[in-house]
């Protein structure tokens, strides 16, 4: 196929970073001829060799995280609606921006590895094959949502796909994913575990110690900082003294990731689940960014200018870095890309209305999950007198 087989210079592409190939001596398995492009920045490394930067993909696959971002990032727009209209209560941290970490490290492994992250989760469930009316039902508290209505925003679960939930305390889902993998390869289970936690949580002394110890035994661990540059409002240099987060290992070796390169994201995680079952620890820093602030209470512009949020926009947001790689290659045209992203925003319109007519949780699901069932424990009033239920 001679049109498979010429290559393309970077002065034909409009997206200034990336030099795309297509292969003329392979086909996928759906007759789609596989496509090379190079990552948008080199991997810096820690104590160990980098990866390749030309990463394989396929047509199919690019209009898929095309959409998958486009959705997440609808998801999280609307949830500020909700927030905004007090339909969605308590603490609420967005994704939007960061979409090219959760896309491309689902990309890279299968549902029998694990996730655990923090509390900025909505999205990793999503990808890890939750749905729409879960995270919605859980956002405004329903009975249908994926923590049934008691977890809220920030502990999103899904066991059944290796998602371990987000966590609300800053760094202790780090320790737990080092258990994970320690579970992992105590059973063989030839898999991994990617342990994610912001620059926020770095300097987490916890952090250290699960470290230490997965080193000692080898144990099949990523660990992976989002690094969106703020800790809730404070700036990493701040923080930091050393923000080369992807170094903080020391002894365990890291890699500095472009997090706003989906296909950078993938090749990365990639590398790091083949280097950890054979290693054990590796650190993957993906230099990410976040648009909203903080939480729902930050405007995230007290402690950064509305100039530095436009400049990440224009240069690097991961679903346009993607739409001018569909458009260069003509996979799909703009018309046909904006439809995608209408079926996208009806999607979430209609899994908000399925989720606002799921009932709130019976209040006796207070009770529930707290203790081994059988126990037959009792709870009482505060004067002890009155036995207030018996749990099952």
């Amino acid at each position: 196929m001679a049109a498979a087989a010429r290559r393309l210079s970077a002065a034909s592409l409009p997206l200034r970073h990336h030099h795309l190939l297509l292969r003329p001596f392979a086909s996928s398995a759906s007759g789609q001829p596989p496509i090379t492009v190079e990552t948008s920045v080199p991997f810096t490394a820690h104590k160990i060799e980098p990866p390749s930067r030309l990463v394989d993909t396929t047509p199919s696959e690019l209009l898929t995280f095309f959409r998958d971002m486009s959705m997440m990032r609808r998801m999280e727009i609307a949830a500020d609606s909700l927030y905004k209209s007090k339909l969605i209560r308590g603490f609420c941290h967005l994704y939007d921006g960061q979409e090219a970490v959760a896309i491309g490290l689902e990309a890279a492994i299968t549902k029998k590895d694990a996730i655990i992250t923090a509390y900025r989760d909505h999205c990793i469930f999503l990808a890890r094959g939750g749905s729409l009316v879960e995270s919605y039902a859980e956002l405004m508290g329903r009975r249908s949502g994926c923590s049934k209505g008691k977890g809220g925003s920030m502990h999103f679960y899904k066991k059944d796909s290796g998602f371990f939930g987000g966590h609300g305390i800053v760094g202790a889902q780090v320790p737990l994913g080092c258990g994970l993998a320690f579970a992992q390869k105590y059973t063989k289970e030839g898999t991994v575990s990617f342990a994610l936690y912001g620059d926020g949580a770095a300097n987490q002394g916890q952090l250290f110690e699960a470290l230490n110890i997965s080193a000692l035994w080898d144990l099949p661990v990523i660990l992976v900082c989002e690094n969106n540059h703020y800790g809730m409002g404070t700036a990493e240099w701040r923080a930091a003294k050393s923000p080369s987060y992807y170094k903080r290992g020391d002894y365990v070796p890291g890699l500095k990731v472009d997090g706003m390169d989906v296909l950078a994201v993938k090749q990365a995680c990639k590398f790091a689940k083949e280097y950890a079952l054979q290693n054990g620890p590796i650190i993957l820093e993906m230099d990410t960014y976040r648009y909203h602030g903080h939480s729902m209470s930050d405007p995230g512009s007290t402690y950064r200018t509305r100039d530095e949020i436009t400049g990440v926009r224009q240069e690097r947001d991961p679903i346009e870095r993607i739409r001018k790689l569909i458009l260069s290659n003509e996979l799909a045209t703009a018309s046909e890309l904006k439809d995608i992203e209408k079926e996208v925003r009806k999607e979430v319109d209609d899994a908000i209305a399925q989720a606002k007519e799921s009932p709130m949780p019976d209040p006796s699901e207070l009770f529930t999950n707290v203790y081994v069932k059988g126990f037959g424990a009792e709870v009482f009033g505060t004067d002890r007198k009155e036995v207030k239920a018996v749990l099952p």
